[in-house]
């Protein structure tokens, strides 16, 4: 069977593969696109980021509806047609997804829908529905991303226990939903269903919601969840699931105390497994730790001089723009650049939740877990007078400062659009600002992000719109 020649072979499709995929084409390289999929774009655009997003949205919208009648606009209570939801948000991901083939078109790019195997070092067998393909590469990225983890124990070929996957394809609306994990999908999930009409009970074994974010973060996610969602569980584990009827039986443990309850569905998001099952890697050198992740240094080279690995596949972060990060460098050392993934490149964290967290650098946890002095400087959006203007005063802007430097090492944001905001807070970092060089930046008014600019003249002292000690001159 004839054999195709290519410099590089990407396997997965996702923002990792395809912006790996786009770079390589852009510096010359004759490029082969492996997906399994019929359309690019992973995960991330068809099954996680874009769709939640979307339906984060749609909700929003509904639940501002409801809570505008004190600012004398009154709207009839919302009506949900879900077929109609359902239609546009995937009407957004063919958009999506139809744009990144024509920039893989546009670039020369030559995509291959199929299943990609390592037959060795050198050789990837693609598996399509037109046959076997055969590309001899000089390089292979690994690409391929990451799935739901469901537990064995969870696992009972029900369709009423769902993944995140299930859960964006909103076939219905449960009256009563348990979600196991309280983690960014298990609540940027919960605030969907919950606004849509859903009873939602969320468990976490840990004593908190949203491990990695500082508490005074996530405080207002909790704030609004107490508000809008049946019950939140911390240190609470989920033991045993059977199935009951047209209802799924749960027993969880708490305090030592057993809890069974009976729900209509129920969402499993206790976090994510690499797909790096039964693509070939025995065949290569390609090494693997004890949980599975593909083995790859800051260069993103894996153990096999001829394979690099990005994105899911190689643990961490699990963020597609860490994914795109790393689809750069692996292209840059492939093609003989010096790069590197170091120690001290800012990847920002976002929550999509109401309202959203975000964060990058160091964190306060982080700070007093390495006895790290910093010090700390927040501005309470109920000072911001944009914030007011659309009823969100619930947020907080963060900055974690080297008390000795007056660099900036840490953003933190809570807040409506955090998201978007996050931004500034990772280019202050990379550039190595001061506070002062983010005071003395002239920020628009009214906005949010001048509540950045207010945080740092905290710092010093002199806020216009919020009291603070003035800093001792040293």
């Amino acid at each position: 069977m004839e054999r195709i020649k290519t410099q590089v072979v990407i396997i997965g499709g996702g923002p990792g593969g395809y912006a790996a995929a786009f770079y390589a084409a852009d510096k010359g390289m004759k490029v082969i696109l492996v997906e399994k999929d019929k359309s690019l774009g992973g995960v991330c655009l068809n099954r996680g980021c874009i769709p939640s997003k979307a339906l984060l949205h749609a909700t929003q919208l509904i639940r501002d509806t409801r809570e505008s009648a004190h600012r004398g606009v009154t709207f009839t209570e919302p009506k949900i047609e879900l077929d109609k939801l359902r239609l546009w948000k995937e009407s957004v991901l063919e958009k999506l997804a139809g744009g990144v083939g024509s920039l893989a078109k546009l670039r020369g790019v030559e995509v291959m829908h199929g299943r990609g195997y390592f037959d060795d070092s050198k050789t990837l067998r693609v598996e399509s529905t037109e046959g076997q393909k055969f590309i001899e590469f000089e390089k292979a990225i690994i690409a391929v991303g990451s799935k739901s983890d469901l537990p064995a124990v969870f696992d009972l070929g029900n369709p009423r226990i769902m993944t995140s996957r299930q859960a964006l394809e909103l076939d219905d609306v449960p009256e009563t939903l348990l979600i196991v994990g309280g983690g960014y999908i298990g609540m940027e999930l919960g605030t969907v269903y919950s606004t849509l009409g859903s009873q939602i009970t969320v468990v976490e074994a840990l004593p908190s919601i949203l491990a990695g974010a500082d508490p005074d973060l996530i405080r207002p996610v909790i704030k609004f969840a107490e508000k809008s969602f049946k019950e939140i569980r911390v240190n609470t584990k989920v033991t045993k699931m059977a199935t009951a009827g047209k209802h799924i039986q749960v027993i969880m443990e708490k305090d030592g105390n057993s809890i069974e309850e009976l729900f209509d569905k129920v969402l499993v998001s206790v976090g994510r497994v690499p797909n790096c099952a039964d693509i070939g890697l025995e065949n290569t050198q390609v090494k693997q730790d004890d949980r599975k992740y593909i083995i790859a240094n800051d260069k993103q080279q894996t153990n096999d001089p001829n394979i690099y690995a990005i994105g899911d596949v190689v643990g961490g972060l699990m963020l597609a723009h860490k994914a795109s990060k790393e689809a750069r460098i692996a292209v840059e050392v492939i093609s003989g650049e010096e790069s590197v993934f170091e120690d001290n490149i800012i990847i920002p964290a976002v929550v999509f939740t109401d309202p959203e967290v975000a964060w990058c650098g160091l964190t306060e946890a982080d700070a007093k877990k390495k006895n790290i002095p910093v010090e700390i400087v927040k501005f309470p959006w109920s000072a911001s007078g944009r914030a007011l203007t659309f009823d969100r005063p619930d947020g907080i802007t963060k900055l974690l400062i080297d008390p000795e430097t007056e660099r900036i090492k840490g953003v933190g944001i809570s807040g409506h659009g955090a998201g978007e905001l996050i931004s500034e807070g990772v280019l202050a970092i990379e550039m190595g600002a001061t506070a002062r060089d983010l005071a003395e930046t002239v920020h628009p008014h009214p906005t949010l992000s001048e509540t950045l600019m207010e945080c740092a003249e905290m710092f010093y002292g002199y806020s216009t719109h919020a009291y603070s000690r003035k800093k001792k001159e040293e």
